[in-house]
């Protein structure tokens, strides 16, 4: 049985160190942000397998960090949370959904109806694009 849950923040750096950047130590891996926003972690049994963490401001929503154990990528659960994103931001009157995509990524979220824009930026060697989904 699929769940998901609002988290403390400490549930999501452990994913998010093994998942994304795992040469790096936990204390890296902490988003300045982190104290407020809203962390969302998908179980299946109890078993944690993907994380999220959402940043709201004004009538925007900004979804950072998704990231799914390895040995669980591909079974849909990144997209799971994504539809929960998007539901949370319609039912918080958000007028906007946005994330910083890997570009590697970006085909993933067009599938949701996100579109590219023009802003690209590289950090620690990785190539972003950000992606909107206007509601």
């Amino acid at each position: 049985m699929h769940s998901i849950e609002q988290v403390p923040d400490y549930v999501v750096w452990p994913i998010r160190q093994q998942v994304m950047y795992p040469d790096y130590d936990i204390e890296r891996v902490k988003l300045q942000d982190d104290a407020n926003g809203i962390h969302l972690a998908l179980f299946d049994n109890n078993t944690l397998l993907s994380v999220v963490s959402l940043f709201k401001t004004a009538n925007n929503l900004q979804f950072r960090k998704l990231a799914t154990v390895n040995e669980f990528q591909g079974k849909g659960y990144g997209s799971k949370l994504i539809q929960y994103i998007i539901e949370f931001a319609q039912s918080e009157g958000c007028e906007k959904v946005w994330c910083n995509s890997r570009v590697s990524a970006a085909s993933f979220y067009k599938k949701f109806g996100f579109k590219e824009t023009s802003g690209r930026f590289t950090k620690h060697e990785i190539e972003f694009v950000i992606m909107e989904l206007t509601l």
